[in-house]
C-alpha cells in the first residue's frame, strides 16, 4: 500500500437500518464503529427515506414525485422532494449529534448514476435509463447534488474524512442490458462500458482529491452478482463493496489486481437478514483462504480489507441488525490479529 492510499476503517456498515428513529440508528452505528461509522438510512419511515428517494431529493434542478410506478421525474418540488429532504435532514441532525468529537473516516451513501436511471422514470413513464440525454443530465445534476451534500456534512462535522459511497446494484444489468422496460416485455439496450466508466468517473469526481484526503475516498457498492471490479477501479473508485458469498474463482484476477493498486475490499460477509452468526473468525475465514489461493501477503489483509454485512440491514431485526453490527467489528478484529 502506497502512502496515498485512502485510509479506512476495519469494519462499517453498508447503509440501511431497520425502524424509523434517527437518533437511535446514529447512536447503534456510532457506539458500534467508532473508527469507521456512517449515515444510517431508515426506509421504513416510507417514501422520501428509500435509497431511491433520498438521493433523488440531493438533484439539483431535477425533481421526482412518488407514482403507482415509482418514483417520477417531474417539473417542480412537490411533497415528496420536500419529504425527503426533511428525512436526510433529520438523519443529518442526528448524526452530527452523536459525531462532534470524530476524528477519522466517515462514510455517506447515495444511489449511483445507472442505478438511479434504471430506477427513474421520464415523464413518459419509462426509465430514464431508455434516454442517453437524460442520462447525461441526471449524472450532471447527481454530480452537482453530490458536491453540496458533502459541502453541508463537512461543515457539520468538520473532523471527519468523508468517504463517498456509491450504490449501484444496477450496474451490471445496465452493462448487460437485463433492465426491463416500463411494459415488462422487452429490455432496455445495454449501455456501451466506456460510457457507464465516463459517467462513473464524472459523478465520482463530486468528491475530488484531496477534499478529504488521498483519493477523494469513493465506494462503490453492489450486492449482485459479477461486480465489475476493473471498470470500477478504472473510474475512480478508491474501493469497492460486495457480498463477499457471491464471488467466483473466476473473480480472482480482477480481485487481485486490485488490492495490488490499492483498492480497498469493503467485504460483505455478515449475513444482512436475521439468521444464526458464525463465530468472528469464522466468518472471515473465505476472506484468508482468497488471500492465500491470490498469493498475497497477509499482512496486507488489515491495510486492505474493511468487514461489513453483505448488504443493507433494512430487512432485518433491530436486535440482530445491533448484533450484525458488532460481529463486523469483532470479525475485523480477528482478521486483524490473526491474518494467516
Amino acid at each position: 500500500m502506497s502512502d496515498n492510499t485512502p485510509r479506512y476503517g476495519g469494519a462499517t456498515g453498508v447503509g440501511s437500518m431497520p425502524g424509523g428513529d434517527a437518533r437511535e440508528a446514529a447512536k447503534t452505528v456510532t457506539g458500534t464503529f467508532e473508527d469507521f461509522p456512517y449515515l444510517p438510512e431508515l426506509p421504513a419511515r416510507g417514501p422520501g427515506a428509500d435509497m431511491i428517494g433520498r438521493t433523488a431529493g440531493l438533484l439539483v434542478e431535477l425533481y421526482a414525485r412518488v407514482e403507482p410506478s415509482g418514483w417520477r421525474l417531474g417539473d417542480r418540488p412537490g411533497r415528496d422532494t420536500r419529504r425527503a429532504r426533511s428525512w436526510l435532514g433529520e438523519d443529518l441532525d442526528a448524526l452530527e449529534e452523536c459525531t462532534q468529537d470524530h476524528r477519522g473516516p466517515l462514510k455517506v451513501q447515495a444511489v449511483g448514476p445507472w442505478t438511479l436511471a434504471a430506477a427513474l422514470e421520464l415523464r413518459s413513464g419509462e426509465a430514464v435509463l431508455s434516454d442517453p440525454g437524460a442520462c447525461r443530465d441526471l449524472a450532471a445534476s447527481l454530480t452537482e447534488g453530490l458536491r453540496l451534500h458533502l459541502a453541508e456534512i463537512r461543515r457539520r462535522i468538520p473532523g471527519a474524512r468523508l468517504v463517498l459511497q456509491l450504490d449501484e446494484p444496477s450496474l451490471t444489468p445496465v452493462l448487460r442490458g437485463h433492465v426491463r422496460s416500463a411494459s415488462g416485455y422487452r429490455t432496455h439496450r445495454s449501455v456501451d462500458r466506456q460510457v457507464v466508466e465516463a459517467t462513473l468517473r464524472e459523478v465520482i469526481g463530486a468528491h475530488p482529491d484531496g477534499a478529504d484526503g488521498p483519493a477523494g475516498s469513493v465506494v462503490v457498492h453492489s450486492c449482485a452478482p459479477d461486480v465489475p471490479f476493473a471498470l470500477l477501479r478504472r473510474a475512480g473508485a478508491t474501493g469497492v463493496s460486495f457480498d463477499f458469498s457471491l464471488l467466483t474463482e473466476r473473480d480472482d484476477e480482477v480481485i487481485g489486481e486490485a488490492v495490488e493498486a490499492g483498492t480497498r475490499l469493503f467485504t460483505g460477509v455478515v449475513p444482512s437478514t436475521d439468521g444464526p452468526l458464525s463465530d468472528p473468525a469464522g466468518s472471515v475465514m473465505g476472506v484468508r483462504t482468497l488471500w492465500r489461493r491470490l498469493g498475497l501477503h497477509p499482512g496486507l489483509l488489515a491495510d486492505a480489507v474493511t468487514v461489513t454485512p453483505t448488504c443493507g440491514l433494512a430487512g432485518a431485526s433491530p436486535e440482530y441488525a445491533r448484533k450484525a453490527l458488532a460481529h463486523c467489528v469483532q470479525a475485523a478484529r480477528s482478521l486483524a490479529d490473526n491474518p494467516e
